[in-house]
């Protein structure tokens, strides 16, 4: 193999190789002989087909194989040479197919982090604020476990609902006094004051008692996702079947041994144990946020914008799936072309890609890795969380180069807990906590 580069960028490269006519023929015979000994023909055992027949039969997949061969075994042999890590799909042009006799020249273009004398990050000082335990926060985590674990019962009276209680319901809109296809429902469960459907509409629930009906008008904003309604008027017909509340579980022996505690000071202790554990990763992650700061401050560098890229389309994804579930679409809430909200949201992007490029040289600096078996764990996680097949999951990963950037992720938070982990960390009392006329009040738990 021969090969020259081309310094594209500070951050960006592309490799010109070739592979001699042995390269080529040996790629072509070792696919050939392992389609013999694994695909079955008539006339033959397995593994006894002639290597011609072998090859005429399926010649286009098996040169196409062996390209591939070649390449991937290049693409690992250039990256040591070069000492780099693509953060970039590695796109490649060549040839074409192979052919026997000839060499096969081709390129490879990806983007690599860029090259930057690293700050010194270890031994930095750093404070951090203790973590004291705030008895109304185990208090407000009980009253949450509490409502989790409430039942829905009846109000007393007939109403109308208000906000916190659960109204059953039937709906269905009207335009001009046609029924509206698709806006309707039954027995449809709405929380008051939960936000889960429009302001006017819960208006015109609560005005409605228990076994009643009433209609009123909606407008939908000029952002609705629906487009055929947004910026209509319509009247929602409503029928209310049940108004119900949420009865909160007195704390005694049968609560207790749902949660599977024996005793209130045992369910307390697991309460104050997990208030702690979370405030203190919270501390931690606003210490090394610190850290971050300190070594970002005065260093340039060029992006890869392969990297900015993803971020930007991961926080117009998050964005977009905000709005969905307000019912409301991206580019009309905010009255903005895409590209225009790209640009907005462009600086965000590029200041998380500079830390993460910064977390990756420090991860390579101090050889940090992930392992398969950390990656399939977080694609595993992820599969639960979602309730997708964790193969089919994984392939996903894989196919879309998602598993780059989860690989990419670990490492970097591998990178700043080592950061952290050599920093000089001295724990502080947390800052007194203002009251309504200005003046400093008593230090609280934070």
């Amino acid at each position: 193999m021969e090969h020259s580069v081309e310094e594209l960028s500070q951050v960006k490269k592309k490799v010109a190789i070739t592979a001699a006519p042995q390269e080529v023929e040996a790629a072509i015979m070792a696919t050939i002989a392992l389609y013999r000994n694994t695909v079955h023909m008539d006339g033959f055992r397995k593994g006894k087909a002639p290597s011609s027949l072998i090859e005429k039969r399926f010649r286009q997949k098996i040169y196409e194989e062996a390209r591939q061969d070649i390449v991937n075994a290049h693409i690992n042999e250039i990256m040591r040479a070069l000492d780099a890590t693509p953060v970039s799909e590695i796109k490649t042009d060549g040839d074409g197919e192979l052919a026997r006799g000839n060499a096969y020249s081709y390129t490879l273009e990806f983007e690599t982090l860029p090259d930057f004398d690293l700050p010194v990050y270890e031994g930095l000082e750093v404070e951090q604020e203790k973590v004291i335990l705030d008895k109304d926060a185990t208090g407000a985590m009980l009253d949450r476990i509490r409502l989790q674990h409430a039942k829905l019962v009846p109000i007393d009276g007939v109403g109308p609902g208000v906000d916190g209680q659960i109204v059953n319901l039937d709906f269905a809109a009207y335009e001009n006094g046609a029924p509206l296809e698709h806006l309707n429902a039954e027995n449809f469960d709405l929380e008051l004051g939960a936000r889960q459907a429009f302001e006017d509409f819960e208006k015109l629930v609560k005005t409605i008692p228990y076994g009643q009906e009433g209609e009123g008008e909606i407008s939908f904003p000029e952002d609705f996702l629906v487009k055929d309604l947004a910026g209509k008027t319509v009247t929602m017909k409503v029928s209310v079947h049940a108004i119900k509340e949420r009865q909160l579980p007195d704390i005694d022996d049968n609560f207790l041994k749902k949660l599977k505690f024996e005793s209130i000071d045992e369910l307390y202790e697991a309460l104050n144990k997990s208030y702690m554990s979370s405030r203190a990763s919270l501390h931690k992650s606003a210490a090394q946020n610190t850290l971050l700061t300190r070594l970002l401050k005065d260093l340039e560098f060029a992006l890869p914008e392969s990297m900015v890229e993803t971020q930007l389309n991961m926080l117009l994804a998050r964005e977009q799936d905000r709005l969905e579930r307000l019912g409301r679409s991206l580019e009309a809430s905010s009255g903005r072309s895409l590209e225009e909200l790209r640009g907005d949201l462009r600086p965000q992007a590029e200041e998380i890609v500079r830390t993460r490029v910064l977390l990756l040289r420090i991860a390579k600096k101090e050889e940090l890795v992930v392992s398969d078996q950390e990656l399939r764990q977080q694609i595993f996680q992820a599969s639960r969380n979602s309730g997708e097949d964790f193969e089919t999951l994984l392939d996903r990963y894989q196919r879309s180069g998602m598993i780059f950037t989860l690989r990419d992720h670990l490492l970097a938070d591998k990178a700043m807990d080592a950061v952290y982990d050599k920093a000089r960390v001295t724990e502080v009392d947390p800052a007194p906590i203002r009251n309504e006329s200005g003046k400093n009040g008593e230090n609280r738990p934070s």
